[in-house]
């Protein structure tokens, strides 16, 4: 009932732990607390949040144009609900170095098991739109530093994310995740990489877990678990698809309203009131309300 009863500090310790099984991690993307829970009850490991996700969620494009107070908000609102770890998409740390000191601290506050700095010039872009440009590896490297030093626990997973595939190569792309691993990254997130190979690739010159992208429409194709896990990856995310999903479903709803006059020849296709009641854990509530107002009202004189 109401909020989770595993501490922000256990989960960042079971991420910690799952990551050193070698087993594939996968985060399916929370558009919403109540997807988060969803995820949870489906016997995932651990929920992602996107910063996509959240910049569409409030009718905005994903070019920077969130704020930390936004994401660390809806960030809070999603880690409480699940007893799973989330890791949130941190965009560039909102600004220099500094800025990305207290983003984590902030982020750390708000419950996440885990957060990604990247590399683009701020304001970023969608990783997998073309037109992307990064910072120098010095200034990559300054945002990773100060995200490492910032954290105040230790179990708390700073990843880097680099999006210099798509504009410099493989190679160049790997050089840039040994320096960030080297200014203390705890993982990396290879962005658009073009094919398996190339996250094998990745994977064989890294020493620290190793993260896939599955989003789709985008540079990289949709491999399925056993293809990411026979590559070695430590973490597969699907940041948009349960937001894209729940879109394509409620626009089908809509377009059924203007064409048919009743949602009738959708109900089929809707979550029951029962299995959402299951979801929220309803009973619990009620049980918990009974016994409290466990009076009777008077009747009006």
């Amino acid at each position: 009932m109401l909020y989770s009863t595993v501490t922000p500090a256990d989960k960042r310790r079971a991420l910690r732990q799952a990551l050193a099984s070698g087993e594939l991690l996968r985060f399916p993307g929370a558009f919403n607390p109540l997807s988060a829970k969803l995820i949870e009850d489906k016997g995932f490991e651990g929920v992602y949040i996107s910063g996509a996700v959240l910049a569409a969620d409030l009718g905005l494009p994903d070019i920077g144009l969130t704020t930390l107070t936004e994401v660390a908000g809806r960030s809070q609102q999603i880690a409480r609900m699940t007893n799973l770890p989330a890791i949130v998409d941190a965009d560039t740390g909102f600004g220099e170095p500094m800025n990305v000191a207290r983003t984590v601290q902030t982020l750390e506050d708000a419950g996440v098991a885990g957060l990604h700095i990247e590399d683009q010039v701020n304001p970023k872009r969608c990783g997998h739109l073309d037109g992307k440009a990064v910072v120098d590896a010095t200034t990559a490297t300054k945002r990773i530093r100060a995200a490492v030093d910032a954290r105040r626990d230790p179990d708390l997973l700073i990843m880097a994310r680099t999006d210099i595939r798509a504009i410099e190569g493989l190679a160049v792309a790997i050089d840039r995740a040994k320096a960030l691993v080297d200014a203390g990254a705890d993982a990396i997130f290879p962005e658009a990489m073009a094919d398996l190979s190339e996250f094998e690739a990745m994977r064989n010159a890294l020493d620290v877990p190793v993260l896939a992208n599955m989003t789709e429409f985008g540079k990289s194709e949709l491999f399925s678990t056993s293809q990411l896990a026979s590559a070695g990856i430590n973490i597969v995310i699907y940041p948009v698809s349960l937001l894209r999903l729940a879109m394509g479903a409620a626009e089908r709803g809509l377009d059924t309203i203007v064409a048919e006059g009743s949602l009738n020849s959708q109900v089929t296709n809707m979550q029951t009131r029962a299995r959402l009641y299951e979801l929220l854990d309803y009973e619990a509530y009620n049980a918990f309300d009974t016994s409290v107002f466990n009076f009777d009202i008077p009747s009006a004189r």
